[in-house]
């Protein structure tokens, strides 16, 4: 069967029919598949039944994983249902129910992630994702020149800083410096510009926390709006995968918990962006 591509949503996402990820992509198909990517920001392939290994094959063809993706290398013999439990606890996907894309807390964003569907709940647990392009596009030319210009500050990758006393804000800021990055980015591949935050964004830089807040309140709101979104309804043996640099993705808790909503996830490294950021924070005392 020769490459088909189904569209999704008029926001974003195709599926991609007719491609065996089992086997590796000619380089005809694969820029098939990667112009695809591109254009519609999520692909789709459905039905696809396949070994860590060859998941952990398909996702090198886009590029080096992250670190943690490569642990997975030593678990792609384990065939006990008992020990991939164990292996899915150690390396888990938890469902956070916030607009974010992966690794926008570090010098090297994710490029693309991911996600396969071992199995699923009979009812919610979807994936909603956002066009960060169409988010910026839409935004007044006024906005666009105001965060052309501006960064925002995330936490470092060990949690939230500790502001208790200036002693330990300067502490954890040593060990855990927030990174910023900007407003609106520039897509490394097609030059296309889009808003690049999530919820996770504590302040933007040369403002106090009380200024940025509605700014940052507004743009998260705008950039999550309706016209924008693509919701993922899984089936077993999914796999997904999306841009994260004009992107926002946030999992639906919307399913009984009694039920097993099981995936495996990859990530692709991405380019640099952003700086460390050791400027002032707002410290607010207990």
């Amino acid at each position: 069967m020769s490459l088909k591509i189904r569209q999704l949503s008029y926001a974003m996402g195709a599926e991609i029919i007719g491609v065996d990820i089992r086997k590796p992509m000619d380089d005809q198909t694969f820029e098939e598949v990667h112009a695809a990517f591109l254009k519609y920001c999520v692909l789709l392939f459905r039905g696809q039944e396949f070994t860590r290994q060859q998941f952990i094959a398909f996702s090198e063809s886009f590029g080096e994983l992250e670190d943690e993706d490569k642990i997975l290398r030593h678990a792609v013999n384990v065939k006990d249902k008992e020990d991939i439990k164990i292996l899915t606890a150690k390396f888990p996907v938890p469902v956070s129910e916030s607009w974010h894309s992966d690794k926008n807390n570090k010098l090297v964003p994710t490029m693309a992630t991911l996600l396969r569907a071992i199995e699923v709940p009979d009812v919610g647990g979807d994936t909603m994702l956002s066009n960060q392009y169409l988010a910026y596009e839409t935004l007044s030319e006024g906005m666009k020149k105001l965060i052309d210009k501006l960064d925002g500050i995330y936490p470092g990758s060990k949690g939230r800083l500790d502001e208790s006393t200036p002693e330990r804000l300067a502490e954890t800021m040593r060990v855990n410096a927030p990174v910023a990055q900007p407003l609106a980015r520039v897509h490394p591949e097609t030059g296309r510009k889009s808003l690049f935050l999530g919820e996770r964004v504590k302040k933007i830089v040369g403002m106090t926390e009380e200024e940025s807040k509605p700014l940052l309140d507004f743009l998260m709101q705008h950039s999550s709006r309706p016209q924008f979104v693509y919701r993922h309804v899984w089936q077993k043996n999914d796999l997904l995968m999306w841009d994260d640099r004009c992107t926002n993705h946030m999992a639906v808790g919307d399913y009984d918990r009694t039920q097993v909503r099981h995936t495996e996830r990859t990530c692709v490294v991405g380019t640099p962006s952003g700086f460390i950021y050791d400027g002032p924070l707002t410290v607010k005392y207990a």
